[in-house]
């Protein structure tokens, strides 16, 4: 005899599936689309986290991101999750208490954080992403926040509900792992405890090259502009509603259908409205959609360079003033610097004055050696195809140089997190203030000019 499915409830606190296996304790992050608790699994005394996702397609994708990676060292462990009809998803996540925005703050107070340590905390972030774009997902969100640290020093990212997978339907790689890099010492911790094991679909380029890695994304993200979940128009965190998607929303990766727009066009394409502005490569300020891995290389170039000198590298306060502070430094954007940038949705909307003297990053990063400087220049430039892979800086010379990466349990881990109550769900943490609305408020005249298909603006 079949027995009635227990009633729905809009409460974690309520849930009888939930309540039955997890005690839920106190609320350690909020923010407008998830609220995350710590719990305690029941059955073994387990600390974990409980993730509520009040957006539906960003639920989607953290889960379906999770399962892809799943055993991943360097990416954060999905235990479980809960899911039914017309109530918030609920993931199951292990429980780590700080970030490596909370590194880099109390370093920054106490100026102890050694070249040593720096590397090590590199290789475990190169990892994880490595691990992602061998999977062909694109976080679209890495910043130091939503880069979570074990008690022992293993970094995982976390945070993915704006990602995207760039893979053909039904890919079957002749690898279910990505090796794992070693450079001196393990970055691996043994807290592994999914109740099973999902197949990976993992990308092999071991022995590809740099041409031919970013010429495959390139086909494969084509593809994904119809086969998988459509952005349309959507603000950074989507707010799509269960009608968009197939009814068995988790049967497959790639089944979901592109929407349908005016006169039939399909709505498949990327959004350029994703990322913490801070960490935001410069092809998403100036209105792409169709970008793909690259943008990651360039979020990990401004989180190495806050690393090396402990404070961000582009701090804008506005979209206008974040293309600004990169434009000063690395000069004015043409195609001769980037091929086919005129061709960006924004580019012939916005425009800057000249900078003579482009300041360089060289000079953003003082008391840094060539080795670093050459490490963040390979990935922040302006032309997505020359930003250098994961792959390949797990590989640079830099990581095999003294001084060595210490081992991961030589790593200092502070015990409390940084404003934790104030910030991203995902991350549990935030950069106050970083993804206000744009506005042009700390500019001075603005220079408007009609042209024959709407306007330009020129800032000083």
């Amino acid at each position: 005899m079949e027995t009635d499915p227990p009633p729905k409830s809009w409460s974690i606190h309520t849930r009888p599936e939930i309540i039955a296996k997890y005690e839920v304790l106190e609320r350690v992050g909020s923010g407008a689309y998830a609220d995350v608790y710590r719990g305690r699994r029941l059955s073994d005394d387990l600390t974990v986290a409980l993730k509520e996702i009040h957006d539906y397609q960003s639920a989607f994708r953290e889960i379906d991101a999770l399962q892809i990676l799943q055993g991943s060292p360097n990416v954060v462990v999905l235990h479980e999750y809960f899911w039914r009809e017309d109530e918030d998803a609920v993931l199951v996540l292990e429980f780590l208490r700080t970030d490596l925005a909370t590194v880099i703050s109390h370093a920054a107070k106490e100026r102890t954080l050694s070249v040593g340590e720096i590397k090590r905390w590199m290789i475990q972030i190169l990892s994880g992403v490595d691990t992602c774009h061998r999977n062909m997902i694109v976080h679209r969100d890495l910043k130091p926040a939503n880069l979570l640290i074990s008690d022992h020093g293993v970094l995982k990212l976390a945070d993915f509900g704006q990602a995207r997978i760039l893979m053909e339907p039904g890919f079957d790689a002749s690898e279910e792992n990505p090796q794992e890099y070693e450079h001196g010492a393990s970055n691996h911790e043994s807290s592994f405890q999914h109740p099973e094991t999902l197949p990976q679909k993992n990308l092999e380029l071991g022995s590809v090259g740099h041409d031919e890695y970013f010429e495959t994304l390139d086909k494969l993200r084509m593809k994904s502009t119809t086969e998988d979940i459509p952005d349309g128009n959507t603000s950074c965190l989507a707010t799509c509603t269960t009608s968009d998607i197939d009814d068995d929303i988790l049967k497959t990766n790639f089944c979901v259908e592109a929407m349908e727009g005016e006169e039939g066009k399909e709505l498949g394409c990327l959004t350029s409205c994703v990322g913490t502005r801070w960490f935001r490569a410069p092809e998403l300020l100036y209105g792409s959609t169709n970008y793909g891995l690259e943008i990651d290389l360039w979020s990990l170039g401004c989180i190495f360079a806050e690393l090396l000198t402990l404070q961000p590298l582009f701090p804008g306060t506005a979209d206008i003033d974040q293309l600004s502070r990169i434009i000063n430094v690395l000069g004015n954007l043409d195609d001769k610097t980037w091929p086919g940038c005129s061709t960006l949705p924004d580019y012939g909307i916005i425009s800057f004055s000249k900078v003579e003297n482009p300041r360089g990053l060289e000079n953003c990063l003082p008391n840094c050696s060539p080795d670093e400087v050459s490490l963040v220049k390979k990935l922040v430039c302006y032309d997505p195809a020359r930003r250098a892979t994961a792959m390949e800086l797990l590989r640079d010379k830099y990581f095999d140089e003294e001084p060595l990466p210490v081992h991961v349990s030589e790593l200092r881990v502070p015990l409390t997190r940084t404003g934790e109550d104030n910030g991203s769900p995902g991350g549990w943490n935030e950069y106050n203030g970083m993804d206000s609305d744009s506005d042009f408020d700390d500019f001075g005249p603005v220079n408007i000019t009609r042209t024959g298909t709407g306007f330009s603006m020129q800032f000083p």
